[in-house]
C-alpha cells in the first residue's frame, strides 16, 4: 500500500478502538486532544540476499528493506497506559501500563510493541537520562508485510514503534545512523527480552539502516562502532535487467517453538568447546587461512557430535558465502551471484535444517524455470523464498512454482517482488 493509504488506515483504526477524549472521558482524559496530535510512522519487512542465521553468530549478512511496510498511528498519553489495537486483529485491544512491562511479565503481539518502550526506557537510565520522556499512548497498527512469511513483521512493528516514540520523545535517534543503531537495539531488546524470541539483530538494521537502491552489508560483531557495523552496497535491480522474486509459501514461519533456540544455543555451545568468543572467530581465521577447507575440518573434529559439526559448517561457510558476494555485488556482477545462492539454500536445507518442503518445492521449481538462483530467505521452518530472476521471467518463474505446489498437494502459494526501498520513518 502506498504511504497515504497505509497512513490512513492506521489513523482509522486508531479513531475505531479508541476514538477520541470526547468518546470516553474516563479512559482517554490523559490521550491526546485530537486529530492533529496523530502522526504516523512506516517501517519494512525486510529479505535477507544471503547469511541466513549468522546475525547471533556475530556474523556477517546481507538484507534488504521492502516497499512492504508496517504503519503505526501513535498518539502520546501523559500517564503510563498503553493501548494498542491492530487492523490485523479487529476487534481486539491489548492495554498494559508501561511500569508493568518487564520480561516474563507480558504477552501476546502487544509485546512487541511495549517492550520497544520497555527497551528505550532502560537504554535512558543507562544513559543517565531520565525514562520519563517515553510516556505511555495509544497506537494502531496495520501493515501489508505478509504475517508468517519470515518477512520479518514483527521487526517492522518493532521499528516503526521505535522511530515514533523516538519522535514523540524528542530523542533526535533517528536523525543519524549511530542513533538508528540504538533504535535497532531497543527492537532486538524488545523481541528478545520482552516477546521472548531469541532472534539476532539483522532484521531491525535492515528497517532502520536500510538505503533504497542499496543492500545493507551488516557486521554482527558485538561493541562495533555503528559506522563500522553497517556498509550500504549497490543492488539496482532495475539497471542489471534483473527482478528479486519472494515466493511465500505460507506454510507458517514461527521462531518461538524451541527450534530456532536449540540451534543458536548448539552454534554457542560449539563456540565454547573451540575456546572461541563466537563462531566468527573462525570464519575469519578460515578466511584468511592458505588451507580454509583444512582450517575448518581441524576445528569440525574438535566438536563433540554430528549435529554440531553441521551446524557450524552452515554457519563458517554462510559467512564466506556472504563475503563472496558482497565481492560480485562491487564489480557491478549481480547476475553472476546465483550459484552462492543455490549454496546457501543447499547449507541451511542440509546442514542446519531449517528448510521444508514447501521451501524446497519453491526453490527447485524456480531455478528449473530459468532463475539464475534460488534460497530460502528469513530464519526458516516455513516462510518465503527468493528467486533472482531476469525481469523478464518473472510471470514465469512465479507461474512454474504454482504449478509444482499444485502438483505436490501444497496450497497455493503467495508472490511479491523485492525491490532494496527506503528504512523506517515519519510518514505524516
Amino acid at each position: 500500500m502506498s504511504d497515504d493509504e497505509g497512513a490512513a488506515r492506521a489513523r482509522a483504526v486508531l479513531a475505531a478502538a479508541f476514538g477520541g477524549p470526547d468518546d470516553d472521558p474516563a479512559a482517554d482524559a490523559a490521550a491526546a486532544p485530537g486529530e492533529d496530535d496523530v502522526r504516523v510512522w512506516a517501517a519494512p519487512g525486510r529479505v535477507n540476499l544471503i547469511g541466513e542465521h549468522t546475525d547471533y553468530n556475530a556474523g556477517l549478512c546481507l538484507p534488504i528493506a521492502l516497499p512492504h511496510r508496517t504503519y503505526v498511528a501513535l498518539r502520546p498519553r501523559t500517564d503510563s497506559l498503553v493501548r494498542l489495537a491492530s487492523a490485523q486483529a479487529p476487534g481486539e485491544t491489548w492495554t498494559a501500563r508501561l511500569e508493568d512491562v518487564a520480561p516474563g511479565e507480558v504477552a501476546g503481539w502487544g509485546s512487541y510493541v511495549a517492550g520497544v518502550a520497555w527497551a528505550l526506557r532502560e537504554h535512558l537510565v543507562a544513559q543517565g537520562a531520565d525514562p520519563a520522556s517515553i510516556t505511555g499512548f495509544d497506537a494502531a497498527v496495520d501493515s501489508s508485510v505478509p504475517f508468517g512469511a519470515g518477512l520479518s513483521s514483527s521487526a517492522a512493528l518493532e521499528c516503526s514503534v521505535a522511530v515514533a516514540l523516538d519522535d514523540v520523545a524528542g530523542l533526535g535517534l533517528s536523525a543519524s545512523d549511530a542513533g538508528r543503531a540504538v533504535l535497532a537495539a531497543a527492537s532486538v531488546r524488545a523481541e528478545n527480552e520482552i516477546a521472548g524470541a531469541p532472534t539476532g539483530g539483522m532484521d531491525q538494521s535492515a528497517a532502520l539502516r536500510a538505503r533504497a537502491g542499496h543492500a545493507l552489508l551488516l557486521d554482527c560483531r558485538p561493541g562495533l562502532d555503528p559506522v563500522e557495523s553497517a556498509e550500504q552496497v549497490p543492488f539496482d535491480l532495475d539497471a542489471a535487467g534483473l527482478a528479486l522474486l519472494v515466493v511465500d509459501t505460507r506454510a507458517e514461519h514461527r521462531l518461538v517453538d524451541g527450534q530456532y533456540a536449540a540451534r543458536r544455543a548448539t552454534c554457542e555451545d560449539a563456540a565454547r568447546t573451540l575456546g572461541l568468543a563466537s563462531l566468527r572467530d573462525l570464519a575469519d581465521a578460515v578466511d584468511a587461512s592458505d588451507d580454509p577447507a583444512g582450517t575448518l575440518a581441524v576445528s569440525l573434529d574438535k566438536l563433540p557430535d554430528d549435529v554440531a559439526r553441521r551446524r557450524v559448517r552452515h554457519v563458517v561457510t554462510e559467512i564466506g558465502r556472504v563475503r563472496e558476494l558482497v565481492a560480485l555485488l562491487r564489480e557491478g556482477r549481480p547476475d553472476a551471484v546465483g550459484p552462492l545462492m543455490n549454496a546457501s539454500h543447499a547449507s541451511l536445507r542440509d546442514d542446519y535444517e531449517v528448510s521444508s518442503v514447501e521451501l524446497d518445492v519453491a526453490v527447485d521449481a524456480a531455478r528449473v524455470a530459468g532463475a539464475l538462483g534460488a534460497r530460502m530467505t528469513g530464519g526458516g521452518f516455513g516462510g518465503s523464498a527468493i528467486a533472482l530472476v531476469r525481469a523478464d521471467q518473472v510471470e514465469t518463474v512465479a507461474d512454474a512454482v504454482r504449478a509444482a505446489f499444485e502438483r505436490e498437494g501444497l496450497g497455493a502459494p503467495g508472490f511479491l517482488l523485492a525491490t532494496p526501498s527506503a528504512p523506517a520513518e515519519r510518514v505524516v
